[in-house]
Order: structure tokens, then C-alpha cells, then sequence
């Protein structure tokens, strides 16, 4: 019987160990990813029922972390999210955390990535746009 024990033990802890991220996300990979998630929530929130009246007039937000200009477009993102206090729906609880995400991704960039991010390209009108690859 114990045997069997040890096998299924086995057979339980080398799928969980398999599947187990060995590596911790790097700095370039959480950036990244919150740019992805970033975008997709700003747009969520543009066509939104409860935020969509207040945030039609907000530009389209296109995050790419390897553009130079993308530190910028953020400040002026979070300005102007922060002047959303005068609307109601500033209040919110997606566009706090649009927010509050804005800000911690600007300082992941800003101070926490500072040296491990690489920006290939100077071009601030590709951020208008929505055909961006990162």
C-alpha cells in the first residue's frame, strides 16, 4: 500500500511541479503585459454603459512601452483621467482602477524598469494610431 501512496503522490506533484513558473516575470514582461491590459480597458470603458457617455470624448489610448513618447502619453492619460472627477462617472470603480493602473505602470516604467526597457523608435503620432504591434 505504500506503494501506491508514493506513486500517487508522485503522479500529483510532478504535474503541479511541471506547470510551475520557474522564472519570475521581468520587468519587461509586467510592463508589457499592463500596456496589453491597459489599452484593452480603456477601450472597455469607451463603449462601457455606465462610462461610455464621459469617456467618448477621451482620446483612444494605445500604449506601445517600446516608443519613446509612451511616458508622455501617459502623463497627459492620467491628467486628463484625473479631470474626469468633474463628470460622474469619474467616480467609478473601472475608471479609479484605469487610473490607479495608469500610475503604477508609469512608475514600473519611470523608476522600477529604468535602464531595462529599450525605447526602438521616437514616433508620437504612431500612438494615435491602433494598428500598433508590440
Amino acid at each position: 500500500m505504500s506503494i501506491l501512496k508514493k506513486v500517487l503522490l508522485l503522479l500529483s506533484v510532478v504535474p503541479m511541479a511541471l506547470s510551475y513558473p520557474f522564472f519570475p516575470p521581468t520587468c519587461y514582461s509586467k510592463a508589457l503585459n499592463m500596456a496589453r491590459e491597459l489599452t484593452q480597458m480603456a477601450a472597455d470603458l469607451r463603449i462601457g454603459y455606465e462610462t461610455g457617455h464621459c469617456m467618448a470624448h477621451m482620446p483612444e489610448l494605445y500604449l506601445d512601452i517600446h516608443n519613446a513618447c509612451v511616458m508622455y502619453k501617459m502623463r497627459d492619460y492620467i491628467s486628463l483621467v484625473e479631470d474626469l472627477r468633474l463628470r460622474r462617472c469619474g467616480y467609478t470603480r473601472e475608471v479609479r482602477k484605469l487610473e490607479v493602473t495608469l500610475r503604477q505602470l508609469f512608475i514600473v516604467m519611470g523608476e522600477k524598469c529604468h535602464g531595462d526597457l529599450v525605447f526602438t523608435i521616437y514616433d508620437c503620432a504612431a500612438l494615435e494610431r491602433p494598428n500598433n504591434q508590440y
